[in-house]
């Protein structure tokens, strides 16, 4: 098991290595002229989570640079229940997202450097320009957001205070 600030050092080494500018294929299709970068392109890995349902496997691709952060999961038409995008950061804090150009419903979890959930906005609303973030009255900065397909923290039983961990595959 890794800590999420392990894991970015390696992401960020493995980052530099993959720079090639694809349109994403199948159901996540945007046109080239738009710049985006194929999901196949950004680092993967598994994650579980630790929910009262037991433990949750998700496979998931990693937004290692500033560019793949701001893609997210932008222009994509579906996403499995057994995937999701993790959004590191290198340091703690505020971190704040939108769903502007995104189609589909998320779940939104924000995690601290130790990997517990400390905040989840389900099924944020597809193309929203209202800004998703930690509540004010919460103090706890975050180290990472973790998107997962819309309504699948209901359906897994995923709540507030749960433990993410990246995995290796079995």
């Amino acid at each position: 098991m890794r800590t999420l600030v392990e894991a970015g050092t390696v992401l960020k080494s493995a980052a530099q290595i993959l720079f090639a500018w694809v349109a994403l294929a199948g159901n996540g299709a945007v046109s080239a002229a738009q710049g985006l970068e194929s999901l196949d392109n950004f680092p993967q890995s598994y994650a579980d989570v630790s929910s009262r349902d037991g433990l949750q496997r998700f496979k998931i691709w990693i937004a290692d640079t500033s560019a793949r952060s701001e893609q997210g999961l932008m222009f994509v038409r579906s996403l499995g229940h057994d995937r999701g995008m993790l959004i590191p950061r290198s340091n703690p804090g505020r971190m704040a997202i939108w769903m502007k150009n995104t189609f589909i419903p998320l779940d939104i979890l924000f995690l601290d450097a130790q990997g517990q959930i400390i905040f989840i906005r389900r099924n944020a609303t597809p193309e929203s320009t209202a800004i998703i973030s930690v509540p004010a009255p919460m103090t706890t900065p975050a180290q990472a957001v973790l998107e997962l397909a819309g309504g699948e923290c209901d359906r897994r039983q995923i709540s507030q205070g749960d433990v993410f961990h990246l995995t290796q595959p079995r």
